[in-house]
C-alpha cells in the first residue's frame, strides 16, 4: 500500500491509471476506519481494478459548536486496518492542502438538506459536496463507496454527481451493525458503559416500526409514534430525542401515506455522543 500526501501526487498518479485502462474504485472517509468502512473497501476492492482510499477530516462539514477538534482521529490505525483490506493507495491530505485559502467559489445544496441531520446542521452537505468535489477531481474515481447509515449523505451525494454530470457511479452499501444491531460508527467510542448497553434499542425500534409496515400500518403518523413509544425507556433514562422521521427516499419528502421506497431514520443524544440510525423499505 503507497500512502499519498500530496494533491498533485495524487491526481498524477489517478491520470496516468485513467490512461492505462485501469477501474478505480474510491472510498472517501474522515478516517477512525471501523468494520463498516472495512467492508466498503472489501467490496470496492472485488469490483475494481484499484482501490483508493481517502482520511480528510473535512473542517467545512463542522458547524461553529461541533466537535471537529475532537474528532476521533487514529493515522496509524487507519493505514494499518486499509493495508489489511487490500487498499493500493492511501490518500492523507493535510487541510492546508485541501484548503490552502479561502474558496473564492463555493457549493451550496439545495434539495435534500433540509430534513433529519441537514435540518439542524445548517451548511454541513455544502462542506460535504464541497470537499467530494475536490476528491473526485483528484482521485477520478469509476465507482464510489458510501454507506447507508449516512442514507440522508448519499441521497444528496448522488443527486450532486448527476447535477454536475461527474462520469462516476455512487454505490451505497448497507448499514455494517454491531452484533446487538448498533450500527458501527465513529462516535461510538463516546459512549459510556450503561449508554452503549441501552443504545441497541435505536435499531429495534426501526426493525418494530418495518414489522409494523409489513403488517399492513400505511400511516406514517402511526409508525413514528410506534417508534417514540420503543424509545421511551431509553429517553427517560440516557438519552435526548433529537428526530424521528419518516420520508420517501432518496426524494426525502414528507409523506403521510406509507408508499413506494421510503426511509424511516432517529437521532439520538446521549452525554457525548449523537447517534443515527436509519432502515430503508420498499413498500409493495
Amino acid at each position: 500500500m503507497r500512502v499519498i500526501t500530496s494533491l498533485q501526487e495524487m491526481q498524477d498518479l489517478c491520470l496516468w491509471l485513467k490512461r492505462a485502462g485501469k477501474s478505480i474504485g474510491f472510498v472517501p472517509t474522515m478516517g477512525y476506519l471501523h468494520e463498516g468502512h472495512l467492508e466498503l473497501m472489501n467490496i470496492a476492492r472485488r469490483e475494481n481494478d484499484v482501490l483508493v482510499t481517502s482520511v480528510f477530516v473535512n473542517p467545512l462539514q463542522f458547524g461553529p459548536n461541533e466537535d471537529f477538534e475532537k474528532y476521533p482521529r487514529d493515522a496509524a490505525g487507519d493505514e494499518t486496518k486499509a493495508r489489511s483490506v487490500g487498499v493500493d493507495y492511501f490518500f492523507y491530505p493535510h487541510v492546508d492542502e485541501i484548503y490552502p485559502m479561502p474558496l473564492a467559489t463555493t457549493m451550496t445544496v439545495n434539495a435534500r438538506n433540509s430534513v433529519l441531520c441537514g435540518a439542524s446542521r445548517p451548511g454541513h452537505f455544502d462542506g460535504v459536496v464541497t470537499v467530494l468535489a475536490k476528491l473526485f477531481n483528484l482521485v477520478l474515481p469509476d465507482r464510489v463507496y458510501m454507506g447507508t447509515k449516512d442514507a440522508q449523505q448519499v441521497a444528496v451525494v448522488e443527486q450532486f454527481v448527476t447535477d454536475y454530470n461527474f462520469p462516476l457511479q455512487i454505490i451505497p452499501v448497507p448499514t455494517v451493525r454491531e452484533h446487538d444491531g448498533l450500527a458501527k460508527s465513529s462516535r461510538n467510542v463516546y459512549l459510556t458503559v450503561d449508554e452503549r448497553a441501552q443504545a441497541s434499542q435505536l435499531y429495534a425500534s426501526l426493525k418494530a416500526a418495518e414489522n409494523l409496515i409489513k403488517n399492513g400500518e400505511s400511516s406514517a403518523d402511526k409508525v413514528m409514534n410506534h417508534i417514540n413509544d420503543c424509545l421511551a425507556d431509553l429517553l427517560e433514562s440516557w438519552a435526548k430525542l433529537d428526530y424521528i422521521a419518516l420520508y420517501s427516499y432518496p426524494d426525502l419528502q414528507p409523506i403521510q401515506v406509507v408508499t413506494d421506497r421510503l426511509i424511516i431514520a432517529v437521532a439520538v443524544k446521549f452525554s457525548k455522543a449523537r447517534l443515527i440510525d436509519n432502515i430503508i423499505i420498499e413498500v409493495i
